[in-house]
C-alpha cells in the first residue's frame, strides 16, 4: 500500500464496512447490509483504478465514481442508524470516516477539473 492518504483511508474503510456487514448478517438483515457492502468496498476500488489511471480524464472518472460510492455508503449507513440495524454511539466513527472520504474525494475531484478545465469563472470568461 502506498502512501497516499485516500487509498490507505478508503482501504480501511472497506475493511471495516466488512466487519459491519458481517454483524448485520448476524443480526439477520439481508437486504441493506448487501448494499452497504457493495458500495462501501467499490471506494476504494474505484480510488484504486483512479490512482492507475490512463490519463487525467480517467483519473477524475474514477475519483467521481468513488465519490459517488461514497456518498451511497454515508446514506446506507445512516438509514442504517435510523432504522436501529447499527447502534448510532457504537457506529458514530464509522458513519465520521465516510463522511471524510467523501470531504476527500470531493476536494480531489473538484481540484482536478480545475486543473483539467480551469475554474467555473474561467470557463464561464471565454463565453
Amino acid at each position: 500500500m502506498s502512501d497516499n492518504i485516500i487509498e490507505k483511508k478508503s482501504y480501511a474503510f472497506a475493511l471495516e464496512t466488512i466487519r459491519v456487514y458481517k454483524g448485520l448478517v448476524n443480526d439477520n438483515e439481508k437486504v441493506l447490509s448487501k448494499q452497504l457492502l457493495r458500495s462501501g468496498t467499490s471506494i476504494g476500488a474505484n480510488v484504486m483504478e483512479g490512482l492507475r489511471a490512463q490519463s487525467r480524464k480517467d483519473f477524475i472518472s474514477k475519483m467521481n465514481i468513488a465519490l459517488k460510492e461514497a456518498n451511497e455508503t454515508e446514506y446506507w449507513i445512516k438509514l442504517l442508524i435510523d432504522s436501529n440495524y447499527l447502534d448510532p454511539e457504537k457506529h458514530q466513527m464509522y458513519l465520521n470516516n465516510s463522511s471524510e472520504i467523501c470531504r476527500i474525494l470531493n476536494s480531489i475531484v473538484k481540484t482536478s477539473k480545475e486543473n483539467l478545465y480551469g475554474t467555473v469563472e474561467e470557463i464561464m470568461q471565454e463565453y
